[in-house]
């Protein structure tokens, strides 16, 4: 699943090539995808792409009097394609922009292309998500404050987008590595002190990952069609059975809320 990460990757790619360029024809071959397409989005021909934003997951495209708000769900990718490029199977809306066409392909149809009129944090998608990561308003009293609230495990805490943002599960099982806190131990049984070693890692593995490009796991490639490779480079995420790269320990593995988590015993004791 693409998170922000991968999202931010893709707004960079994006937001140079399209900003400043008018929108034509809107091709929508297939509406059913995590909610219906609606006609507004098909209306868009003649605005003007002004900006090219994020928020957690959500990709928005400010056109003025409103916004484009796009989630690439379990599988989606925006690529820019040159005009006449015949779509495949899983591409489902075309944009003309400029010389170039942003194709939203969906193998699952999880994603989203939605429309608002309205100021985009009032929109109910947006409205209760959590504080942005990357952002200064994420440091250590705030996260500690979080974690003072939550009897849950660390990990969860860090998943819950109502609480901090976009983090999603490769990136808080390698945050919590850097930081060297056990995935399991309680959130609100976190220092301060170790709150802010767990901000740093949080920050560092994002910036780490948007550099690399991302981590491309199923259908994710950035809006060129290259690949990101941090999984590559992973300290723990998907290295089960295999040996710490800091201390030789092996790597173990276990479900929280549905998801692998991934941890070192040794070095997340």
């Amino acid at each position: 699943m693409p998170e922000l990460p991968e999202v931010e990757v893709t707004r960079r790619g994006l937001e140079p090539r399209l900003v400043g360029h008018r929108i034509g024809q809107v091709v929508v071959r297939e509406s059913r995808l995590r909610w219906r397409v609606p006609a507004t989005v098909r209306a868009l021909t003649g605005r003007t792409v002004r900006a090219v934003k994020r928020r957690g997951k959500y990709l928005l495209f400010d056109c003025g009097d409103g916004h484009l708000i796009v989630h690439l769900g379990m599988s989606g990718s925006l690529r820019l394609v040159e005009p006449g490029t015949a779509p495949g199977k899983h591409d489902h809306v075309d944009l003309a922009v400029g010389e170039r066409v942003l194709r939203l392909r969906d193998p699952r149809r999880f994603g989203a292309m939605l429309w608002t009129a309205d100021p985009p944090a009032e929109h109910p998608l947006l409205r209760h998500l959590g504080v942005e990561p990357l952002s200064r308003a994420l440091d250590a009293r705030h996260l500690h404050a979080l974690a003072r609230q939550s009897g849950v495990a660390v990990k969860t805490l860090l998943m819950d987008g109502r609480r901090v943002v976009g983090v999603g599960n490769i990136y808080a099982s390698e945050s919590l590595f850097l930081a060297g806190i056990d995935p399991r131990r309680r959130a609100n049984r976190i220092s301060l002190e170790k709150c802010a070693k767990l901000v740093a890692a949080i920050k560092t593995t994002l910036k780490a990952a948007i550099r690399a490009g991302g981590s491309t796991l199923r259908d994710f490639v950035g809006s060129d069609g290259a690949e990101g490779y941090f999984q590559r480079r992973a300290w723990v995420y998907g290295r089960e059975g295999e040996p710490c790269r800091r201390c030789g320990t092996r790597i173990k593995r276990l479900v929280q809320g549905q998801r692998a988590t991934y941890f070192c015993p040794a070095c997340q004791a």
